[in-house]
C-alpha cells in the first residue's frame, strides 16, 4: 500500500507536469529549481547544454544543482537518472555519452513520464529511454549502468537506505554515483522532520552529512564525498514557504533554527 508521503509526492509532481504541459511554469520550491529561484535555476546549466531542448523540459527542471558537471560522462557509457522528471538531465546526458551510449530516466509519476517522452520526441534524441518505477526498487538488472545521476530526489525518499542499495546493485563494478541533493547541516525540530508538506517541498527529509556517508558506506560504496555547495538562509526558506502557501506551518517553526540548516550538495561515490 502506498504511503501518504509517497502519494502526496506523486500528486504534487504530477501537478507540476500538468502545469508545464499547459505552459504554466511551475516548481518544487517556488522557483524553477527544487529549493532555489529562477536566477539560480538558470545558472544550473550552461546555455549550450540546454540549447535546442524543448522549453517544457527546461520549465520542468526541479533540481538543486547540476550533477552532470561532476559526473564526468564519457562516450559509450550507460547512465541512469533517478527521478528524471521532465527529462532535462537525461536529454543533456545523452549528448555526453553519444550514439554508442544510453541514458535511462526513472520516475514514478505518470504525468512526468508522459512529459519526458514528449520532450524526447520533440528533441529527436534517440539514445534515451524513460521507464516507470521507484528509486527504492529499480526495474533494471544487476550491474547494468556505468553512472547514476540524480537531482534533488534522494531527499524525497522515505527509505534512503533502499534507494542507495538499489543504486549500488545496478551499477557495474567501478561504476560511480554523481548526485545533487539536499543535506541537513544542523539539528532541526521533530516538527520540521515529520511535516509531510515540508518533506514534499524539499525542506525536510534531508539526511545529515555523516548519515549520508554512513548509508553510502553500508551499501558498499567507496571514495565517498558529500560536499555542500549552496546554503539555504531563513529568508530563502521563508520565501519557499510563502510560495507553497505554507505560511501557517512556517510561523510555528523556530526560524533561527532553520537558518543555514539545509544546503544543496554534491554527492560522489564509487562501487
Amino acid at each position: 500500500m502506498e504511503s501518504i508521503k509517497r502519494s502526496k509526492i506523486r500528486n504534487y509532481y504530477g501537478g507540476i507536469a500538468k502545469g508545464v504541459t499547459a505552459n504554466a511554469k511551475s516548481s518544487c520550491c517556488g522557483g524553477s529549481s527544487c529549493c532555489g529561484d529562477n536566477t539560480e535555476n538558470a545558472e544550473l546549466y550552461d546555455p549550450e547544454h540546454i540549447e535546442g531542448l524543448p522549453k517544457e523540459a527546461i520549465n520542468a527542471s526541479l533540481g538543486c544543482a547540476n550533477p552532470l558537471v561532476f559526473a564526468d560522462l564519457k562516450p559509450g557509457e550507460k547512465v541512469l537518472d533517478l527521478g528524471s522528471g521532465g527529462g532535462i538531465d537525461v536529454l543533456i546526458a545523452s549528448g555526453y555519452v553519444g550514439v554508442t551510449g544510453m541514458v535511462y530516466g526513472l520516475d514514478m509519476t505518470e504525468e512526468m513520464l508522459k512529459l519526458a517522452i514528449q520532450n524526447k520526441e520533440k528533441s529527436g534524441i534517440k539514445n534515451v529511454e524513460f521507464i516507470k518505477g521507484y528509486i527504492e526498487d529499480i526495474p533494471l538488472d544487476d550491474e547494468t549502468v556505468d553512472v547514476i545521476t540524480s537531482n534533488c530526489v534522494i531527499n524525497l525518499s522515505e527509505s534512503k537506505e533502499d534507494a542507495i542499495k538499489e543504486a549500488y546493485r545496478v551499477l557495474k563494478p567501478k561504476g560511480r554515483l554523481a548526485i545533487a541533493d539536499i543535506v541537513q547541516l544542523k539539528e532541526v525540530s521533530d516538527e520540521i522532520k515529520q511535516s509531510i508538506e515540508l518533506w514534499v517541498g524539499c525542506i525536510s527529509g534531508a539526511l545529515e552529512m555523516e548519515e549520508y556517508k554512513r548509508i553510502l558506506k553500508m551499501a558498499g560504496f567507496k571514495g565517498i564525498e558529500v560536499t555542500p555547495v549552496s546554503l539555504y538562509s531563513k529568508e530563502m526558506l521563508k520565501s519557499v514557504a510563502t510560495s507553497k502557501k505554507l505560511d501557517d506551518i512556517y510561523k510555528r517553526l523556530d526560524e533561527e533554527s532553520l537558518d543555514g540548516a539545509f544546503a544543496s550538495a554534491i554527492v560522489k561515490a564509487y562501487k
